[in-house]
């Protein structure tokens, strides 16, 4: 009994003096492999401009609903939105897509890379591969497109191509405007050819 207690209290004493030791060791260790910081040495990751940042306001996923003075439902969304610094009510949007359902159950469905919307001036441009999809299964592509917020009126001062059921059209402009018997009607003018292609039996 005797020899286990002088083993046991020998072990005791030298863990007193090894592990302080020990510790003092690894707390040089860290000391002196440890490297200097470099107070002019930016963080890594730290590429980003915060002043540009700040500069340039962004809105993601911007979305604009509302309803035309004729009863027609529009609505447009976007990818992302950045306000005009000179004019408030304006922004410019890429990836827009707009809906618009007029009142007699037609729905026409516009797409493109980007555009502007002005809420003050009621218009949204839209550019960059404007599509168009009408409720009679026609599809209308352009370069650029001018659609009011306020009311249903849709137009395309330039060129237009539309493929659909009856056949290929190609036109100077496109208007798509509310008639007097409450029916809407999308017009194509200034030199309208027509393909036509007769239905597959």
């Amino acid at each position: 009994m005797s020899v286990y207690d002088n083993s046991y209290s020998r072990f005791v004493s030298l863990a007193k003096i090894v592990l302080p030791l020990a510790a003092l060791a690894l707390l040089s260790t860290l000391f002196l492999v440890a490297r200097t910081v470099d107070p002019s040495r930016s963080i890594p990751f730290a590429d980003v401009d915060v002043n540009e940042l700040a500069r340039e306001q962004r809105i993601s996923a911007p979305n604009y609903s509302g309803v035309t003075r004729d009863g027609a439902a529009i609505s447009i969304k976007a990818s992302s939105a950045r306000p005009d610094p000179a004019n408030r009510s304006r922004v410019s949007a890429t990836d827009l897509r707009g809906h618009l359902e007029t009142p007699d159950g037609g729905t026409y469905e516009l797409s493109s890379l980007s555009g502007e919307i002005d809420t003050k001036a009621g218009l949204a441009v839209l550019d960059g591969g404007v599509i168009i999809t009408t409720p009679t299964g026609y599809q209308v592509t352009s370069d650029q497109i001018t659609t009011a917020l306020e009311q249903t009126d849709i137009e395309s001062p330039g060129p237009v191509k539309a493929v659909g059921p009856a056949g290929t059209l190609d036109a100077g402009s496109m208007k798509l405007t509310p008639s007097d018997d409450g029916n809407y009607l999308l017009v194509f003018n200034n030199g309208v050819k027509l393909v036509y292609t007769p239905p597959s039996e």
